[in-house]
């Protein structure tokens, strides 16, 4: 089992957790193939709207459903891919609160890494936020 950090809008995370789907990395396949059944996505939003950096809070925490990766026609000339996910009820959390508790933003160019859409975190990290979201994981 892995933890994964996906890196997307507020906006878009509601949509994804609304319809129960995990899009990343607009759209590529690449990244949700590394994830398997089973594994877990938490979600950081930099902002509520895509491009903005407003919010800086872990918004969103769900389990993959599958290990089957499909597109989804959103628009005619934009048919991006998903992966299914059972969202948990969980709080929204502010970075700067947990912050300092969290090995992975010790970590030299942490904030560039992020750029990335989609990382691993270690089970440590990934326990720290779930707990802090209010969300009980095995």
């Amino acid at each position: 089992m892995k933890y994964w950090l996906g890196i997307v809008s507020k906006e878009h995370v509601l949509i994804g957790k609304t319809e129960g789907f995990a899009q990343v990395c607009h759209g590529k396949r690449a990244p949700l193939v590394k994830m398997k059944k089973d594994d877990w996505l938490i979600y950081y939003s930099p902002g509520n709207n895509m491009g903005k950096s407003d919010l800086q809070a872990f918004t969103a925490i769900g389990q993959v459903q599958d290990d089957h990766v499909f597109q989804f026609k959103m628009f005619e000339d934009f048919i991006p891919f998903r992966r299914k996910i059972s969202y948990l009820n969980s709080r929204e959390v502010l970075l700067i609160s947990i912050k300092s508790k969290l090995n992975f933003t010790h970590e030299k160019n942490w904030g560039y890494q992020m750029r990335r859409g989609l990382i691993e975190l270690s089970k440590e990290d990934f326990m720290t936020i779930a707990n802090s979201m209010d969300v009980e994981v095995e």
